[in-house]
């Protein structure tokens, strides 16, 4: 099949039906397409490790149908004001001695509002660029304004998640809509920030959705730098928390096609990790993915443990990237 982009020419104008055919390929073509891809753009025996770190928690007037911070819903999560900037930067500080070159913050808001908080934010971007490390932050949406004084006070990266397709999108978000989200990412192009944007799998959407998660991705142009591709923790007291497990090589499988699609983007495993084998999470290293988020939690949910992280990537031959 001669549909994957090659080094001299990345691909925007993908088709649903392209992508069908990569998606739908036996798994071992797939992965081996996707492993080609992978050591063509990046040194397949490096890993950048991340941390996140949920600078405010809990109250967020979006009614996201796996999200534990969500304010429709009783879990066990807290409500908490913004952290103190001085605890941000000991996080950063720590983060970047155990080996981490990324710090990711989330505030569970709907959107930026400016004022003494975000105020606050901007210094611990400013802070966190001050130790060398990419910085990135997942705020809800913001307007133009608010992404360059973003990109001034040192933002490397913005997160903002795409989730799903179009088509499925209605069925686990009703407080705001696709277009919203691709405004947000616009205002962050402009203002010259990278895009961190993926999804989550597992959410009860079909082949047909992932392929669509994917299109709309790999239609970008330019491409996320960053592709986090997330696995649906099934939290108490969301409205999917009775959600059926994820197929491991489902997971593997979206990851692969992400590889093919957007072969300059870091490809990261984010939430759902500690559900899978090592055995699924060495697949999905052969798949294309290039980053993880170390740390005993993300944001609200338990993380795989540090040293089963060590353990793991030291017998798959593979070591963090180090600081630029």
């Amino acid at each position: 099949m001669n549909v994957s982009a090659t080094k001299s020419s990345l691909r925007h104008d993908w088709t649903r039906e392209e992508i069908r055919r990569i998606y739908r390929q036996p798994l071992p073509d797939l992965l081996f397409s996707a492993q080609q891809l992978h050591r063509e753009f990046h040194d397949p025996r490096r890993v950048q490790f991340c941390r996140l770190l949920s600078v405010k928690t809990g109250g967020c007037p979006e009614d996201c149908a796996y999200c534990p911070q969500s304010a429709h819903y009783k879990t066990d999560v807290a409500r908490g004001g913004l952290l103190p900037i001085e605890e941000v930067t000991e996080f950063a500080e720590r983060a970047r001695s155990e080996g981490a070159t990324r710090v990711c913050m989330g505030a569970a808001w709907r959107q930026v509002h400016d004022g003494e908080d975000f105020e606050r934010v901007l210094e611990m971007v400013r802070r966190v660029a001050q130790l060398g490390m990419e910085v990135c932050c997942s705020l809800g949406m913001l307007d133009d304004t608010q992404a360059k004084r973003l990109a001034d006070a040192g933002l490397t990266a913005y997160n903002h998640n795409l989730d799903t397709s179009p088509e499925f999108y209605g069925q686990i978000i009703t407080t705001r809509n696709y277009g919203d989200r691709l405004r947000t990412l616009t205002a962050v192009r402009k203002a010259g920030i990278t895009i961190c944007c993926g999804g989550i799998v597992g959410l009860g959407e079909s082949d047909d959705d992932r392929i669509g998660l994917l299109h709309q991705l790999a239609t970008l142009d330019p491409h996320p730098e960053s592709v986090p591709i997330n696995a649906l923790e099934r939290v108490a007291g969301t409205p999917l928390e009775h959600q059926q497990p994820l197929d491991p090589l489902v997971y593997v499988r979206t990851i692969a096609t992400a590889r093919n699609l957007m072969p300059a983007s870091m490809v990261r495993l984010s939430a759902g990790r500690r559900s899978l084998s090592r055995e699924a999470v060495a697949l999905c290293f052969v798949a294309g993915a290039n980053s993880l988020f170390i740390g005993e939690k993300l944001l609200t949910t338990p993380n795989a443990d540090p040293e089963d992280d060590a353990a793991m990537l030291h017998s798959l031959g593979l070591e963090p990237l180090p600081l630029r």
